[in-house]
């Protein structure tokens, strides 16, 4: 029996893996140094934690300990990163399911500090950090966090990353090296050729080619020896470079670098540094040792022991093995892989003795196995997944992450749950989508858009369900012109784009406010997304469609803004805290949806973006909503939802949709409905509510408002005009709208259950809202 195409790629991934070990250095550190100044510095490192083969993430100074400690969770953190003012913990999942990355700050005084996840995906091939930023590779390519103005070009595939203060340089696997960032010094004196280690300090960076010679270039850069060989790894701080030599011991250049004589010795089965300060790990009982700074004059050693590297599968280790003395630290099946770049016998030659005829020999190594084994291990597994994708009948943009198939195709096995990727996305048949749509009949249709006709149904465990059909279109005939056959392949390709789009957000994104995806269809040319069913449809049928009677909800102020909340966070979520951040591009009344109990949540991702836009595309969304800087210059960033969300705020408050031909305003006369000149609401709204007669343009159908309400939708009204500035570099970020509706939101509700209080006791808003 032939082995499928997924356990061929599992195992040829294996091989080459156990091939290279050889080569390949880990790709991640279990222990970092945080400098904040030349006195205080913290190394943080994964010691022993109170459970078996589990390691808490701890932080230490020179002078006082268990400064900072993160215990070990359910599931533990792998490896460690940082920088000045930050620490990151990574988490790696022993079934290779979604990673986790948080984020601690460092306040200037102090030691509380204030946690954020910043990563949550694919597990990382990389991981490193400089002195403000961190960054890594994902399955994407490089990406670095919380650093806005870092941007790799599209396509480009790193093998190792290594960031410095205001750079990112990369390895290709070609053994090329790519700088990318501002320090013109390092980026634009970047060395030709091909490398198999790099490194970066503050404001440079070193390499070591195959050829086994050692290459330092930007502000610092020592002059190192360049035919130094044996290099196993590099640390590189401010004006200072040590490498970790094949035998273990330290070589450093720059003023104060080199190992104290009580270090001198000593072997090593890792170095990092930061600033001025330089640590490692001992080879003799895995302690950590530090130097360079004065804060460790007194005592160099931090910690008496910690994990020494990240704990892998045995299997996954080579020919090299487990690393001498680590046999206990990790779970029985898995062990610290050693670099077969270490020869930590008692006859290892230092580096300097060695003959040229063993460079040679490293060389020959480095080259085939750099080359021909990563390259091979390209191809198969390009080969495997191709096969799989064909017998998946095309996948999803070719990304198995998304689902796993636990049944086959056909009727889903709900009495199993026949849950896909993760527990959150099922793969439907499309005659199991036939048999509960009555074939898609027009009494199950409740609407329709751009992408094609939605249908209501129910799944047999009962749940209620939305369906959305992409239209197919007709066949064209014979005569249809040449033109004709474009239009139609450019619609075609849209409709797969958003189909893919939609899908690929929503199969890793959970979030209340956020219209939750239940499964998707891709068979015989048809592209159908099944979500879950929202009773009350889309907030524009119920401000502009439906009868605003005194038992709608929308006819209370309170209601109104605590939707506006409800949709606010769910931006807000795609914004902050999905990794990769998305950018909506669609945000609408007709895309807020409300549920059986008027929670609002936002749906219609198929426009949606994981990253900006090349300058000169085509700019997408809805008129009336669309940001105007990004129709113009074609500058998409976050600040284009916030916009469309600010128009969302002003039909909320006036009751008038995005593009309309009348509006009431107490004391003028305006055009009647049959005007043919349209008006915009933001064009209409905004002027009253700055001149603070917000009262004027308020929805005339919700019950008179107390004085408390008025103050709370004129706050509101500010908010929607901080959101619709021309320039996206005024408007809020959506964090500092969420905050500033949860204020009007409270006053609010808190005026609707306490009517009889006197105005001495109510709480006041601002009427400009600062967003500082």
């Amino acid at each position: 029996m032939l082995p499928t195409p997924n356990r061929t790629c599992l195992f040829l991934l294996t091989f080459l893996l156990l091939c290279s070990s050889s080569i390949l250095a880990s790709p991640f550190s279990t222990f970092a140094v945080s400098q904040r100044g030349p006195n205080y510095t913290l190394v943080c490192a994964l010691v022993p934690s109170a459970l078996p083969h589990r390691y808490d993430l701890n932080c230490n100074s020179a002078s006082t300990r268990d400064v900072l400690c993160y215990p070990a969770g359910e599931i533990p953190y792998a490896a460690v990163a940082a920088g000045n003012d930050f620490l990151c913990g990574l988490t790696i999942p022993s079934d290779n399911s979604n990673a986790t990355m948080r984020w601690w700050t460092f306040p200037e005084h102090g030691y509380e500090t204030y946690e954020k996840r910043i990563y949550w995906g694919p597990p990382l091939a990389a991981l490193a950090s400089g002195d403000t930023h961190v960054c890594g590779l994902t399955d994407g390519g490089p990406e670095c966090w919380r650093w806005e103005e870092m941007v790799f070009p599209r396509g480009i595939n790193f093998s190792d990353i290594a960031v410095g203060r205001n750079f990112v340089c990369g390895r290709l696997r070609s053994g090329t090296i790519r700088c990318f960032g501002s320090d013109r010094e390092v980026v634009e004196k970047t060395p030709v050729g091909n490398f198999s280690l790099l490194a970066a300090g503050t404001r440079h960076a070193c390499a070591e080619s195959v050829a086994g010679q050692l290459t330092c270039w930007g502000a610092g850069a020592p002059a190192v020896e360049p035919d130094l060989s044996g290099i196993v790894s590099m640390a590189l701080g401010e004006n200072k470079t040590c490498a970790l030599c094949s035998n273990g011991t330290v070589l450093c250049w720059g003023e104060g670098s080199r190992p104290p004589d009580s270090l001198a010795r000593e072997r090593f089965v890792g170095i990092q540094a930061r600033g001025d300060a330089i640590c490692g790990i001992l080879l003799l009982n895995f302690s950590v040792v530090c130097w360079g700074n004065e804060l460790f004059l007194q005592n160099h050693t931090i910690y008496t022991s910690v994990l020494p590297g990240t704990c892998s599968p045995i299997s996954s280790c080579g020919s090299c093995g487990v690393l001498p003395g680590s046999g206990n630290m990790c779970s029985s099946d898995e062990g610290i892989c050693q670099s077969c770049r270490l020869q930590l016998s008692s006859n290892s030659t230092p580096p300097s003795q060695q003959s040229g005829g063993g460079r040679t020999r490293k060389t020959l190594f480095a080259v085939l196995g750099s080359g021909f084994s990563l390259g091979l291990l390209a191809l198969m597994c390009f080969l495997a997944s191709r096969a799989l994708r064909l017998r998946n009948n095309g996948g999803v943009l070719g990304s198995v992450w998304l689902y796993r198939r636990s049944q086959p195709l056909g009727l889903p096995d709900l009495s199993l749950d026949g849950r896909l990727g993760g527990g959150t996305v099922e793969e439907f048949s499309l005659e199991f989508l036939f048999m509960i749509t009555d074939n898609f009949s027009e009494t199950h249709e409740i609407g329709s858009g751009s992408f094609g006709a939605v249908y209501r149904a129910t799944l047999p465990d009962g749940r209620e369900v939305a369906i959305k059909r992409a239209d197919v279109p007709p066949s064209a005939p014979p005569s249809t012109s040449r033109r004709h056959e474009q239009l139609r392949k450019f619609d075609r390709e849209q409709r797969e784009q958003a189909f893919c789009s939609e899908l690929a957000v929503l199969s890793r994104i959970n979030h209340k406010n956020l219209v939750r995806l239940l499964g998707f269809c891709r068979e015989r040319g048809e592209r159908v997304l099944v979500y879950e069913y929202m009773t009350h449809g889309t907030l524009h049928d119920n401000l502009h469609r439906c009868p605003m009677v005194p038992s709608s909800p929308l006819s209370s102020w309170t209601t109104r803004l605590r939707l506006a909340l409800d949709a606010a966070r769910g931006i807000e979520y795609l914004h902050a805290y999905a990794v990769p951040p998305i950018i909506h591009r669609d945000i609408k009344s007709s895309n807020i949806l409300l549920d059986e109990e008027w929670t609002a949540k936002v749906a219609d991702f198929g426009l949606s973006l994981t990253s900006p836009e090349d300058e000169g595309s085509i700019a997408a969304g809805t008129v009336g909503y669309m940001d105007p800087e990004y129709y113009r210059l074609r500058r998409l960033t976050e600040k284009s939802d916030i916009y469309s969300f600010g128009v969302v705020l002003l039909e909320l408050v006036t009751g008038c949709k995005a593009i309309h031909r009348s509006m009431e305003v107490e004391g003028e006369d305006q055009e009647t409905e049959g005007s043919s000149t349209p008006r915009n609401v933001v064009e209409m709204a905004v002027p009253y509510i700055e001149a603070d007669e917000v009262a004027r343009v308020m929805d005339r159908r919700v019950a008179p408002a107390s004085p408390e309400e008025v103050e709370a939708v004129a706050y509101v009204g500010y908010v929607a005009s901080e959101c619709v500035r021309p320039e996206g570099q005024d408007r809020p970020t959506m964090g500092e709208v969420v905050g500033a509706l949860e204020r009007a939101y409270a006053a609010c509700a808190g005026a609707a259950a306490a009517r009889t209080e006197t105005t001495a006791g109510r709480r006041v808003l601002s009427r400009a809202p600062s967003f500082m």
